[in-house]
């Protein structure tokens, strides 16, 4: 995979933290909460069957190759965002009726 070309201000920030000049301040409380949080997130444990079209998968499938995961993880990654609040439909609101 390509190496990620960095801005000044990215480059900085990275030979700061690689330096070890970033300290946590998180307690092991709040630690071992966002560990659990994180396992949770990213727990795997039901399996669903779709149908689509095959143009649309493959779309998904060229998109992944792009940011260099398998498929899956970017349907799974996608659905994840939606649902959580972090992927709007912004097609509800284009012809002016309110969604629910």
């Amino acid at each position: 995979m390509a190496k990620t070309k960095l801005d000044p201000e990215e480059q900085e920030l990275l030979e700061a933290y690689e330096s070890g000049e970033f300290e946590s301040d998180l307690d092991a409380d709040r630690r071992e909460y966002l560990a659990k949080a994180a396992e949770q997130t990213f727990k795997k444990d039901k399996r669903i069957n779709i149908r689509i079209s095959s143009r649309d998968l493959e779309a998904l499938q060229r998109r992944a190759l792009e940011e260099g995961l398998p498929y899956q993880s970017l349907v799974s990654s996608v659905l994840h965002k939606y649902v959580s609040g972090g992927l709007k439909d912004i097609s509800a609101n284009k012809s002016g009726q309110r969604t629910r």
